[in-house]
């Protein structure tokens, strides 16, 4: 991975977010953390080496254009470029087609699709524009840009009870494959990554409950929950040059489930 390369990451203070926050620094890479979460996105920037120009925090709504555009505004007053997006930020809400409240619905999608596109398109465009005024050469661009949007399992599985986060999720993917198309001219590759059952906030109250874990130990062959920095790796990856030929996909880490047909054995 190159040097000094600018990666944003939103939802950056806790979860998948910090995780890739915690191995992009780890490569040498300037780090920004974009989150709601001020106090936990302060103490993460602090530790990332804030102090020493090597991190940054920024609160940011991504659902609010005028956020979105302060935080570009921000990362490109501290660094002046940006040349990884990791596009993170995700709420969920729960209800099913009968009693999912409009206002649930529009929350959970203003952030994890609205707010996903938002956050990309100012990514691409300025991407884009650095790459315009270095006259950069696409196969350059497409070891240097990658935008990696965090989808799920969900994309294509269904929960009832998750209508608004499974529909943003399918969204996400298709998200993915529209600006994959779109940046490919110049060299900027967008993938996505679906999770499956992570050791994060989201899940702690399933994991903590045993009959719920076994549930979910059911249904992963692999027989453990995912750690955020599994996620992390994979994010690592999709940004580097090594998958300079890969874009418009979604790499599924799942410990096995989508391949299942049937449950297996917990014990």
């Amino acid at each position: 991975m190159a040097d000094e390369r600018v990666v944003i990451i939103t939802g950056g203070s806790k979860g998948i977010g910090l995780a890739c926050a915690r191995r992009f620094a780890e490569e040498k890479c300037k780090i920004v953390l974009a989150d709601i979460d001020v106090e936990a996105g302060k103490q993460a920037a602090e530790d990332l080496g804030a102090a020493n120009g090597k991190a940054l925090f920024v609160e940011c709504n991504v659902a609010d254009p005028l956020s979105v555009r302060n935080l570009f505004a921000e990362t490109r007053s501290a660094f002046g470029r940006v040349d990884v997006l990791i596009n993170n930020a995700g709420m969920v809400r729960a209800g099913n087609i009968l009693d999912l409240s409009i206002e649930d619905f529009d929350a959970v999608i203003g952030v994890n699709l609205r707010g996903a596109f938002l956050v990309a398109r100012e990514a691409a465009r300025q991407m884009v524009a650095q790459i315009e005024e270095t006259q950069g050469r696409t196969g350059e661009a497409r070891r240097r840009y990658a935008i990696i949007n965090m989808s799920s399992v969900n994309a294509v599985m269904a929960i009832p009870d998750q209508t608004a986060y499974v529909v943003s999720k399918g969204g996400m993917n298709q998200l993915t494959k529209t600006m994959a198309l779109a940046l490919a001219p110049h060299g900027i590759r967008v993938n996505a990554i679906g999770p499956g059952s992570i050791n994060t906030d989201v899940l702690k109250s399933v994991a903590d409950n045993p009959e719920a874990r076994r549930k979910i130990m059911s249904r992963t062959p692999l027989g453990h929950i995912g750690d955020p920095d599994e996620i992390a790796g994979i994010a690592c990856f999709l940004a580097s040059k090594n998958a300079s030929y890969i874009t418009g996909q979604c790499i599924y880490a799942d410990g096995g489930r989508l391949a299942l047909n049937y449950t297996v054995s917990a014990d």
